[in-house]
């Protein structure tokens, strides 16, 4: 992880625009659905890496054996050398203990302010928003991403809520960007794939984050070059980099 710096500013108020995150495709390594070999996440992961993923998320949402978790984060960020960023969700002692380059917060997870400082400035700390009122918070808060969802329905999480759809994307963006300005990289997330990634990014997201999508396919790499291409492309299309 970068080296950790305190942040000087009071909690409830946002930091400095913090590093550039490359949302194009955002894969979540969920070991729920990806299984929980170390071996065999790190694998993916690597392949992933190699096809264009942007950025990586360790996602287990009960972690029993800590030690077994944090045995399966760091094979992957050996896995994939420090190539993209490697984030673990809702656990900031697991991101800090690994070194992973940050973590990715839900809005029952402690709070970004907080996670600002325990693991400094240079930290990678993403949110979702499923609301425009949670967008409407952004201006306040320390985060240097968002990921809105779920825009579709997915059987990869157990959501309660609705799924918000593309025109509901649009909305909450519009609110998040209106917060924090349009440098903030918005992401979609939940029922992603190859057939309508093109769609969400021409809607307006920065990339799209994927479980399934990308680490169901029998070739992780080829199918993380097949997202890629279709994100690009969609990027260029609305005049913006790809």
């Amino acid at each position: 992880m970068p080296e950790r710096s305190e942040t000087s500013g009071a909690a409830g108020i946002a930091a400095a625009p913090g590093p550039k995150v490359d949302l194009r495709v955002y894969g979540i390594l969920d070991v729920d659905v990806c299984g929980c070999d170390a071996g065999r996440l790190a694998e993916m992961a690597a392949e992933a890496v190699a096809g264009g993923c942007t950025l990586l998320q360790y996602r287990e949402k009960t972690i029993d054996d800590a030690r077994a978790a944090l045995v399966r984060i760091r094979a992957i960020r050996a896995a994939t050398g420090g190539r993209v960023p490697l984030l673990v969700n809702d656990r900031v002692d697991l991101a800090l203990a690994a070194e992973a380059e940050g973590v990715h917060l839900g809005q029952s997870d402690m709070h970004p302010a907080d996670a600002r400082r325990l693991l400094g400035a240079s930290a990678i700390i993403g949110i979702t928003l499923k609301t425009g009122a949670q967008a409407d918070e952004l201006y306040r808060l320390p985060v240097d991403y968002a990921c809105i969802g779920g825009v579709f329905a997915t059987k990869s999480k157990d959501n309660p809520d609705p799924p918000v759809g593309i025109d509901g994307f649009q909305r909450i963006a519009f609110r998040a960007r209106l917060a924090r300005g349009a440098g903030l990289p918005v992401g979609a997330i939940a029922g992603i794939d190859s057939s309508n990634a093109a769609a969400v990014v021409a809607a307006g997201a920065d990339g799209v984050a994927l479980i399934s999508a990308l680490f169901g396919a029998d070739s992780v790499e080829a199918r993380a070059r097949d997202l890629r291409d279709r994100v690009d492309t969609a990027l260029r299309s609305r005049g913006a980099a790809g």
